[in-house]
């Protein structure tokens, strides 16, 4: 299947005689992975268990043992190597992907978020996915357009949704000004020197490329489709210097990567550009071909909100006119809490990437660095929502711990699990914590096997789950798709409770005050730097009451007197205990006792670094 060169060439009515998936009922019920394409798996493998479940014998690279830990940088030579293997393209696709559905849907995962996957500038190593040559195209790093489909219906008849990042914002580095390093100019618009050869040289005259006259242009020059050749289809105003200036970060180039001008006017008077008219009907085309679940839209700071809800409106419509009445439109939406609430409730996107603050504060509790209340407090912020706390942050935010590039982080980058090995023993607690309370969570490929990279830049967080020469643990030539892996074995239990038990899901959310005498109550909180405790949380849905709790200390169990909801408990009450790190503690009983006339209590035992589920009975 050859791609279109423009957008008029789209037949979307024939493409849409079709039946498609439907979307979930609600997406808070959904456990999310994200992944780098490139980066998860090359269809390579031995030693895992296929989409059946059967364990593969075929395949070059090896199953992971620690005794392959650092096998890639005993010498420095090796370690350079390694290093810069993790700036290029490793050989990640779409097809590799698809073979690991099994994998995923093992472990609980209900939905795939696939980093972008559009054909890149040929002449530099934008593996990521970010910097986008052509729009209506897979790049062939990945596979095809027919690979995206059949991943998709894999993916499907494994239970599982699609959810595709996509770009609005910007194009890879198509074009070259007329001098280097461009400084930014507020209104000004900088001469172009010429759209990008395949090679990167801007030997192409710089608007609608004639193709008789540069017939080496297609594929893998300018910028495709047509309708995004115009010179008014970008700012053309240089690199971002101050990322807190409104018009400055509205207008000026992410980088080397192109701003698209994607329109004019205030919210309510919005004027859609050519190019975003043009990018609207790109993502319809993705939706229809490939019978997508929801997008992921990339620098939503960036596009401005007129821009953001036009886009919305228009995807949502088409989504709802096939069938899909929820599809989901997740927003990267940096620049602070305030202004993630106040762009979802402006622009209609369904929910917000929760990369500013949550990841740090979910993991400085675990870890016992910080007050619980610094996270629950985050989805108790009346102030800020103007709503109860259960209410706007059910479905509108999706969580994280690890993340592909850690904006919360500054330079210095790391995995939950980076530096002390101590933080492997509390990497369950922390996906637990996250799959346990309000949002929808999300996993980051490789934190179910404990990644722990770490460095100066993003690469570091974006290791191989296949190996290949820039695998995890900083190794090379072995796989992770390891389902005995403790975390991950442990983690999918606790994932089927979470699908089994509706308050896991959708619950009210309190985080409960904690007796060491069973007279005195009081929030957990840190003393001389440090808390070693029992942290409890109470997930409450209609009559039920779950009660949640972790442990913080990981060298010794902690035993508390937990408080739980006195209208709807009773004493004598019994709760069970559904799971725990120790299994010698499953289906063992605690009793409510009545501290006062409104406050009943039930003493909780937590294992050393664990977690427990316990559930009246």
């Amino acid at each position: 299947m050859t791609a279109t060169q423009s957008i008029r060439d789209l037949d979307l009515k024939s493409l849409t005689n079709r039946a498609y998936h439907p979307s979930p009922a609600a997406w808070e019920d959904q456990v999310l992975y994200f992944l780098m394409l490139d980066r998860f798996s090359d269809g390579k493998e031995q030693g895992f268990r296929d989409n059946r479940g059967r364990r593969v014998v075929k395949g070059a690279t090896p199953l992971y043992t620690t005794s392959d830990a650092g096998n890639a940088v005993r010498t420095e030579p090796e370690a350079a190597a390694w290093r810069e293997a993790g700036t290029r393209w490793c050989g990640g696709t779409l097809k590799g992907l698809a073979g690991k559905m099994g994998y995923l849907k093992r472990l609980g995962v209900t939905a795939v978020w696939v980093s972008p996957l559009f054909k890149q500038c040929s002449f530099v190593a934008t593996y990521h996915g970010y910097g986008i040559q052509n729009f209506l195209d897979v790049d062939p790093h990945f596979g095809t357009r027919e690979d995206l489909r059949e991943l998709v219906r894999i993916a499907h008849a494994n239970g599982i949704y699609v959810i595709l990042d996509i770009i609005l914002n910007h194009a890879g580095n198509i074009f070259a000004y007329d001098r280097d390093h461009t400084p930014y100019g507020v209104g000004t618009s900088y001469t172009v020197q010429g759209f990008r050869a395949a090679d990167g040289t801007p030997d192409i005259p710089f608007g609608p490329v004639d193709l008789a006259a540069c017939p080496d242009a297609w594929p893998d020059g300018a910028v495709w489709p047509r309708e995004l050749q115009s010179a008014d289809a970008y700012t053309r105003m240089g690199y971002i210097r101050d990322w807190d200036s409104y018009h400055e970060y509205l207008d000026g180039d992410f980088f080397d990567l192109k701003d698209i001008h994607l329109g004019g006017g205030d919210v309510d008077g919005f004027h859609p550009s050519p190019a975003l008219l043009a990018l609207c009907e790109v993502y319809k085309y993705w939706i229809a071909l490939a019978d997508i679940d929801g997008y992921r839209i990339d620098t939503v700071k960036h596009m401005g909100r007129g821009a953001t809800r036009f886009f919305a409106s228009v995807i949502h419509e088409f989504a709802q006119k096939i069938g899909k009445e929820n599809f989901y439109l997740i927003g990267e939406i940096t620049g602070g809490r305030a202004n993630a609430f106040d762009t979802l409730e402006t622009t209609g996107l369904n929910a917000a990437l929760g990369v500013d603050d949550i990841p740090l504060r979910l993991e400085d509790l675990v870890k016992g660095k910080a007050n619980p209340a610094d996270y629950f407090d985050l989805f108790r912020n009346s102030l800020l929502v103007r709503k109860e706390s259960h209410v706007w942050f059910r479905d509108k935010v999706v969580t994280v711990i690890d993340d592909h590039d850690q904006v919360c982080r500054g330079a210095k980058k790391e995995r939950f699990c980076a530096g002390d090995p101590t933080w492997r023993k509390l990497v369950l607690n922390a996906l637990a914590l996250n799959a346990t309370t309000l949002g929808v969570p999300c996993i980051y490929y490789g934190t179910e096997q404990a990644f722990d990279g770490e460095g100066g830049d993003d690469r570091y967080l974006r290791e191989c789950m296949f190996g290949g020469s820039f695998g995890a643990f900083r190794t090379r030539g072995a796989h992770f798709f390891d389902e005995d892996n403790p975390v991950y074995r442990e983690f999918a239990k606790i994932l089927a409770l979470r699908r089994d038990r509706i308050a896991l899901r959708r619950g009210r959310q309190y985080l409960r005050e904690i007796s060491g005498d069973g007279v005195t109550f009081g929030l957990p909180y840190v003393m001389g730097g440090e808390i070693r405790s029992v942290v409890p949380w109470s997930r409450i849905f209609d009559v039920e009451e779950m009660v949640l709790a972790i442990n913080t200390d990981t060298d010794a169990p902690r035993t508390a007197w937990v408080l739980v909801d006195g209208s709807i408990n009773r004493e004598g009450d019994r709760f069970v205990c559904i799971y725990s790190t120790d299994p010698a503690q499953l289906r063992t009983t605690t009793v409510a006792k009545r501290i006062n006339v409104a406050v009943l209590a039930i003493p909780v035992t937590v294992p050393a670094a664990g977690f427990v589920i316990f559930e009246r009975r």
